[in-house]
């Protein structure tokens, strides 16, 4: 799991839907804006439109958070995102390379 200090609060998501840009692939949709900040805030959504019950929903969250896990050092310094899923994915490896191919278009 991703420590707190990484992940975005509430402020923090509602200022990114305002005035953030948008990369898009097939599960996933990221949202971001950079900040002068010197730490990495990145957060994942699941909507209840992708699954109904609140288990499945937290699964998701949890899977993209240990990948994320894995990749955070290679965001740059100072970005403020939001993954959002777009599609109900239960395969750990398609979902890291998507967070893959997103980190490679910021870079």
């Amino acid at each position: 799991m991703l420590p707190k200090k990484n992940r975005a609060d509430k402020k923090a998501v509602e200022k990114i839907f305002k005035t953030g840009r948008i990369l898009s692939s097939l599960n996933l949709t990221f949202r971001f804006i950079n900040t002068n900040s010197k730490e990495i805030r990145i957060s994942f959504i699941a909507p209840k439109s992708i699954a109904r019950l609140a288990v499945k929903r937290n699964l998701l969250r949890r899977r993209g958070y240990s990948i994320l896990n894995k990749h955070i050092n290679k965001f740059p310094v100072g970005l403020l995102g939001v993954f959002v899923f777009r599609k109900y994915q239960d395969d750990i490896l398609i979902i890291e390379n998507e967070i893959k191919n997103i980190l490679n278009k910021i870079n």
